[in-house]
């Protein structure tokens, strides 16, 4: 497969998870437990498509315009596309498709759901893929009310100030982003890798949510 960013790329987007379906010999990405994408294996575990989900009307035209994009392949193929993992889809153009692809399936869920699977935490860290989530039983400090597995006497400073506020994460408070969390964002100890991620994090949580609102008024 020559588009070898794929995964990075996808398991980089606010909460997303993957699995791999044997019976399928499918590479599966999710984002509030409903696929996005996906990556089909032949029988020697080499890519032959990539699935994902699309409005119908730009889903017709692309197949139209691209040898290497057909109706999605053992999928519903009014909604879903197949791409040639080989094939001569500009990368570009395939990263905008993902994304189309993560966003419709986000925008599918209420908007409790799309806010308990985006907002994990209050400084905008995504828990989603945490090494110490189960070892330590630790779903983010935001169902922990402010105390994740690092916090045992005394709640995370961010997360009190957004629960002091009534504000959802980070990204909604007037003072975004404020000294605090840039402090804990730009810590050379225990800050972010690189510096300023969870920030940037914020801003993208954002920036979903209100493509969410927008969405749903049309």
């Amino acid at each position: 497969m020559r588009y070898s960013w794929l995964d990075g790329y996808l398991m980089a987007k606010p909460a997303v998870t993957k699995d791999f379906k044997p019976e399928w010999n499918w590479i599966r990405y999710f984002i509030g437990g409903k696929m996005f994408a996906a990556v089909l294996l032949d029988r020697e575990n080499k890519p032959y498509y990539i699935n994902l989900k699309l409005e119908p009307l730009e889903g017709d035209f692309l197949r139209g315009q691209y040898d290497d994009i057909l109706p999605g392949y053992y999928s519903n193929k009014q909604h879903w596309n197949s791409v040639n993992p080989d094939g001569a889809v500009p990368d570009e153009l395939l990263k905008q498709l993902l994304d189309k692809s993560y966003e419709l399936v986000l925008a599918g869920l209420s908007k409790k759901k799309q806010q308990e699977t985006l907002i994990t935490t209050y400084c905008g860290l995504d828990c989603t893929g945490c090494q110490w989530k189960e070892p330590c039983s630790c779903s983010g400090c935001v169902s922990t009310k402010g105390f994740p597995f690092h916090c045992n006497e005394e709640p995370c400073p961010v997360a009190l100030c957004n629960r002091n506020k009534g504000t959802l994460f980070c990204g909604l408070c007037d003072e975004f982003p404020c000294q605090l969390l840039t402090d804990y964002s730009f810590d050379k100890e225990h800050g972010d890798h690189p510096g300023g991620a969870r920030i940037e994090a914020c801003r993208t949580i954002k920036a979903l949510l209100k493509k969410k609102l927008h969405k749903r008024k049309t």
